[in-house]
């Protein structure tokens, strides 16, 4: 174990560095889709109801792993078939969108519930000031809103990181990819899971601990 860690410690830090760039891009473009299709399940408006519902429940129908791959390899062939279209993406790129895609899909229903868990008297006393629904939206419903959403968006952070495990599929350099060449080269398997499975929970850990602390803040502050 010391051996792995004065070799390869920086190595699997930098890849936890890569996985936490996946994760945080991944959740950053998450957060505009799930503002996006929460406030769109939202409105008095059956279209934008039904958009939304379609998008989550098929989004969260798909095993990521199969998202990864259709976006990786699936939409780059299909639009290389095209007449005169020379398209690729990078690992990044296509790990990005994935992971976009598969938490802003529990994005728009943390948005979702968050916003109807404040009163509706909330909107009508808004209303009847005179502001128009999106402005009343903006200033008065979401800022009460984000309070509860806030410890879930953490905690939907923390399983966008554990996710980025899965694609290592696709080749890009994060931790459990980069744990697969060490040992590939070390043949030292348990060693080098071993110190990947407490550097995952050492993280994990933190973050969660962060996520009660802002909770109990939140609550107090009520």
């Amino acid at each position: 174990m010391v051996r792995i860690v004065t070799v390869y410690g920086r190595l699997l830090l930098e890849a936890m560095g890569q996985t936490l760039i996946l994760a945080l891009s991944g959740l950053f473009f998450a957060c505009i889709l799930g503002l996006i299709f929460g406030l769109m399940s939202v409105v008095r408006n059956k279209v934008c109801n039904v958009i939304a519902v379609i998008f989550v429940d098929a989004i969260r129908s798909v095993p990521m792993i199969v998202l990864a791959y259709f976006i990786y390899f699936g939409v780059p062939a299909a639009i290389n078939n095209m007449p005169g279209m020379s398209f690729t993406l990078s690992a990044l790129q296509a790990g990005t969108v994935a992971l976009a895609l598969n938490c802003g899909a529990y994005m728009a229903e943390i948005i979702r519930a968050g916003i109807q868990s404040v009163d509706r008297g909330q909107m009508e006393a808004a209303r009847s000031l005179g502001l128009p629904y999106w402005r009343a939206m903006q200033r008065v419903v979401l800022p009460q809103a984000i309070r509860t959403m806030i410890p879930s968006i953490v905690n939907q952070f923390i399983i966008t990181l554990k996710d980025t495990s899965i694609l290592s599929v696709i080749g890009f350099p994060e931790l459990v990819n980069t744990a697969k060449n060490v040992v590939a080269s070390t043949f030292r398997a348990f060693e080098v899971w071993g110190l990947v499975a407490v550097m995952y929970i050492i993280v994990i850990l933190t973050l969660s601990r962060c996520a009660k602390i802002l909770e109990r803040r939140l609550n107090r502050g009520r």
